[in-house]
């Protein structure tokens, strides 16, 4: 499982970014270099839920496209 600096995510993280973390496994075993989201918020609802999601998709070697409203 990768985590952030810290190795440990905020509390129910897993279990509410569930399909991120899927999205981001798939991509990283399929090389798929970029994920794409439709809103920012897909990243987290707070500054901690956010950090977490950004640090695993560094870990996983991918990059972020947003895409626009």
């Amino acid at each position: 499982m990768i985590m952030n600096q810290s190795n440990n995510p905020p509390e129910g993280y897993e279990k509410k970014f569930s399909d991120f973390i899927e999205i981001c496994e798939k991509a990283r075993q399929d090389n798929i270099p970029q994920v794409i989201i439709h809103h920012p918020s897909v990243l987290g609802d707070t500054y901690e839920e956010v950090i977490e999601s950004l640090s695993r998709l560094a870990d996983a070697g991918l990059s972020l496209c947003i895409t626009s409203r």
